[in-house]
């Protein structure tokens, strides 16, 4: 059984830059035991994968190498990358199916994909001090969020420079962790990093659900309705956030790195299906 699949870097037009996601087209479901072997198998920080349901329309999960997540957006937007750049998508506009609900992926006339995605708000918090300790930075504010932590450090520098104890961090609940600050360049809002030990993902280089809680975030902050971004890991990347009432508009660029196939071979492991690349 041979499977189609992508590496595209997300939130980039260039490779090796941005957040690297697999993407890997489906006729019909697999068993999720394979889904999870798989994602772990590519080692990256989200495995995409897709079936069709409509002519514009498309059912979408994401697994971590360790879980199935809710909500991805770097991996949402290498799908749609590969439907339009990759398998002749007609059209300018996708509809993904998900458990984080329809998620609407439009070209712009800037050549980017603006993904339609839920806000998420966060509550100021009076953390433990232990969090300081774990992140070795003591923080403006902390806010918690649905599933995760937003924490605010005065200076892009902060930011950049954070070396937080991972397996302390790990040890929170939600062990999700946005970081962020002002930018520190001319045009550029805000930048941000994003830790989830509890997903099995460190660092993420570059996470598109996180701008879901930073756009409103620095939307009533600034006091602007657009927003320019950039996450900054070592591999960093760019967007584009809009507030558009309850919703949030992230947009990017996507550069296909790889195009190849996943083989099935039978197995003697208990499983059906071993994967190998």
């Amino acid at each position: 059984m041979a499977q189609p699949f992508f590496w595209v870097d997300a939130f980039t037009s260039e490779v090796f830059t941005g957040n690297p996601a697999a993407v890997c087209p489906l006729n019909a479901w697999l068993d999720d035991s394979l889904l999870q072997k798989m994602a772990w198998q590519h080692g990256l920080s989200e495995t995409a994968f897709f079936v069709r349901t409509g002519e514009r329309r498309y059912h979408l999960r994401w697994f971590t190498p360790a879980i199935e997540v809710d909500l991805c957006g770097h991996a949402t937007l290498a799908s749609a990358h590969v439907l339009f750049s990759e398998l002749g998508q007609v059209g300018d506009e996708v509809t993904f199916d998900s458990r984080g609900g329809p998620l609407v992926v439009r070209h712009t006339e800037k050549g980017r994909l603006s993904m339609d995605f839920p806000s998420r708000t966060a509550g100021v918090f009076q953390p433990p001090d232990r969090l300081a300790m774990a992140l070795r930075k003591v923080p403006d504010t902390v806010s918690l969020g649905p599933s995760c932590w937003l924490v605010v450090y005065p200076k892009a520098e902060d930011v950049r420079s954070l070396t937080p104890d991972h397996p302390a961090l790990a040890a929170f609940k939600p062990g999700r962790f946005i970081v962020t600050a002002p930018g520190d360049e001319p045009g550029l809002d805000f930048v941000s990093r994003f830790f989830a030990p509890d997903a099995g993902v460190p660092e993420d280089p570059v996470t598109g659900s996180a701008h879901c809680v930073l756009t409103p975030y620095w939307s009533a902050r600034l006091r602007k309705g657009s927003l320019h971004a950039k996450q900054v890991s070592r591999r960093g990347g760019e967007l584009w956030c809009t507030m558009a009432g309850d919703r949030v508009h992230i947009a990017g660029h996507a550069a296909t790195y790889l195009r190849g196939q996943i083989d099935f071979e039978p197995t003697h492991s208990g499983h059906p299906y071993g994967v190998g690349l």
